[in-house]
């Protein structure tokens, strides 16, 4: 019998082979018995039916609240009385319809509704809202008209990457230097130039859909179908999107349909009086680690709403593709907490979450019914086999899971190891560790790490001498120390990584400061919530070197295609010296992390070739002793007779990293 493709790249996964043939099997019925033979795409049509809209007759809200015994429509439009001709009706299945007048509602009016079920009544932003506002005295949450006389019109075709994506995490609200929440056209007037020029081709949103808590950075979302009023208007977002994709860079933001917010008036909380409308009852509808709801994707409503969710962000804002949060905890019954995951029976148990597996097959088959060249990335730490394969052999079909092992142990050997106890050998194992039939998206630091209560890189290497040092007429061992190794650290990573790299937005150059949002425990101050872009183009500070360096890798990167070559082919890794080459594609890449010492004429075996050299971190643009000629052209040599193995002499300095790409060669016979 032929094996699934999954089995045949991973013969160890044949016992659990018809583990997956029955995910696909589950996944094929449930898409029956949603579809009803028509497509998902089909299917995922909610926001066109759902929520508060105008046709030829007038003004029509739907929501579904299956407990509900009453809804009214409340708002400014009625001085916020239940009045019975804003009184919606049932029209069956749980479905609740008003109908109103074309004079009735405005554009920017506010609104709710006021929610009756037997025993209760409570205030609820419509589940469906496009758009929901904060009043900044009371802070209570509305609803609000999103119906302009003259709706956004897109200037800009984009069909997609047709590259490896370098991914910028952003967050708009911190991405301005002033102390305050920045804006959606703030962020495409004077990030988008930004990004373009440091060479990414993707920006990964983070924060969009609407969240009472600025502090959550968007993960307890409230409002699944309303970009955030903190940052501007949904037209805002579109121009930001729209001018994005006429730079050529695609977008996508961070989805969050691993669990909701437990709000009730702003959220959907005990949306109509229950529990387990849209979430699961009892324990399993609770996250004991992010007090949170967890939805229920066994229910065709509730797969209704998020794959109608999914559709929404794609068609009505164009986005590219989704960096799906908390995988791992939809996964598994106890969400993957306290697991150690360390062989593959560990995966295939009654722990898995089948309802969620089939979720994940068919969001990502909607994802690419709708945009072929859509880009999915799954953030996923327990290793989960299968996951950003493609459903055709067997797999979850995500186009990437997150390398979050990297940052990890970046972290774990700055902070345990001394700087000649690294071993170069397990650095390129981690590296390039990953399943050969996945892509991964490495990073070397994301927003995790800047977050306080943890440390950057460029903090633990530096750590208080970064207030004190900086600048370049201040000798600091320390601070060059940090310098040296934050470009090779990030060097060795983006030349690993498995078909992605992700930086976030500060991080290239050594942002000095935590993110901390305003929150009680600092008197709800901004000064941690923003990026201090001043300091990377101050000629004073060491800053720019580090971007500088990050523009110029990112740059080889996409001009030799590096990401979208799969081989990473080792040459070398000499723990006694420290020393580390691997080849991709026409690149050669050499590392010395001796701290101490220096090599001349250090032999790398190689094919008969010649070599130039087109990065070095040791270059005085970037902060270094420019100790390595980038003039020369290198040709590997004999050890003997022509015959023999061909060595190539480099001189290679403590603690530096230089990029070599080979040219043609003619050999002599």
């Amino acid at each position: 019998m032929d094996r699934i493709p999954i089995v045949q790249n991973d013969p160890w996964l044949e016992p659990f082979e018809g583990t997956f043939i029955e995910w696909k099997e589950l996944s094929e019925q449930k898409e029956r018995e949603l579809t009803g033979g028509r497509s998902l795409v089909d299917f995922a049509e909610g926001h066109h039916y759902f929520g508060l809209f105008r046709d030829e007759k007038g003004w029509v809200l739907r929501e579904w609240a299956p407990n509900a015994t009453r809804i009214f429509l409340i708002g400014a439009f009625n001085d916020w009385k239940e009045l019975p001709e804003f009184e919606l009706q049932s029209i069956g299945e749980g479905n609740w319809e008003l109908r109103l007048t074309p004079d009735a509602l405005k554009h920017g009016d506010l609104f709710a509704l006021s929610v009756y079920w037997e025993g209760g009544q409570g205030k609820r932003i419509p589940a469906w809202t496009r758009w929901a506002v904060q009043d900044p005295d009371s802070l209570i949450f509305n609803a609000k008209v999103w119906m302009p006389e003259n709706p956004y019109e897109w200037k800009n075709d984009f069909s997609g990457l047709t590259e490896a994506p370098l991914i910028y995490e952003s967050h708009v609200g911190m991405a301005g230097e002033e102390p305050r929440i920045h804006t959606y056209d703030e962020f495409r007037k004077n990030m988008l130039p930004r990004i373009k020029k440091a060479g990414y081709n993707t920006i990964q949103l983070m924060a969009v859909p609407e969240h009472p808590y600025y502090g959550s950075f968007g993960y307890h979302v409230s409002s699944f179908f309303a970009p955030s009023s903190r940052f501007g208007t949904p037209d805002e977002l579109k121009a930001l999107i729209d001018e994005a994709h006429r730079m050529g860079m695609a977008v996508i933001m961070d989805l969050v349909h691993s669990h909701a917010v437990k709000n009730e008036v702003e959220g959907l909380g005990r949306y109509d009086g229950t529990r387990y409308q849209f979430f699961h009852e009892g324990g399993r509808g609770e996250h004991p680690a992010w007090d949170s709801y967890c939805f229920n994707y066994g229910k065709p409503e509730v797969l209704h709403f998020l794959f109608s969710n999914i559709k929404y962000w794609l068609d009505e804002f164009r986005f590219d593709g989704f960096r799906f949060d908390g995988v791992t905890s939809m996964l598994y019954f106890d969400h993957g907490l306290g697991k150690a995951f360390s062989s593959y029976t560990d995966y295939f148990t009654p722990n898995i979450d089948y309802e969620a597996i089939v979720y994940f097959k068919l969001a990502n088959k909607l994802i690419h019914q709708i945009k072929p060249n859509a880009i999915s990335i799954a953030e996923e730490v327990s290793g989960m086999p299968g996951l950003a394969s493609p459903q055709e052999d067997g797999g979850l079909g995500f186009d990437f899971r997150m390398a979050m092992g990297v940052p990890d142990f970046w972290i774990k050997i700055i902070k345990e190891l001394k700087d000649e106890e690294w071993d170069v050998g397990r650095i390129f194992y981690e590296l390039t560790a990953h399943r050969q039939d996945e892509k991964v998206v490495s990073y070397a630091e994301s927003h995790d790490q800047a977050l306080v209560g943890d440390k950057t890189i460029i903090f633990r290497l530096i750590d208080k001498e970064m207030y004190f040092s900086m600048r370049k007429d201040q000798p600091n061992l320390t601070v060059e120390r940090g310098i040296a190794l934050h470009k090779m650290l990030r060097l060795a990573t983006a030349s690993c990584a498995g078909g992605a790299y992700l930086n976030f937005m500060g991080n290239e150059f050594g942002h000095p400061e935590w993110i901390d949002f305003p929150r009680e425990g600092n008197g709800w101050s901004y000064q941690h919530a923003r990026r201090i872009w001043s300091i990377a183009e101050d000629p004073e500070l060491r800053y720019h070197w580090l971007l500088d360096f990050d523009r110029d890798m990112i740059h080889i990167l996409r001009e030799e295609r590096l990401l979208e070559n799969p081989e990473v082919r080792w040459i070398t890794d000499n723990k006694a010296d420290q020393i580390l080459a691997f080849q991709r594609g026409d690149l050669l890449f050499v590392f010395n992390f001796n701290p101490d010492k220096s090599f001349e004429g250090y032999g790398i075996q190689m094919d008969p070739s010649k070599f130039r050299v087109i990065l070095s971190t040791d270059a005085h643009p970037y902060g270094g002793q420019n100790r390595i000629d980038q003039d020369i052209i290198y040709y590997t040599l004999p050890v003997s007779k022509l015959s023999s193995n061909h060595y190539l002499r480099l001189y290679l300095p403590a603690r530096t990293a230089v990029v070599l790409k080979k040219e043609s060669y003619k050999r002599i016979r």
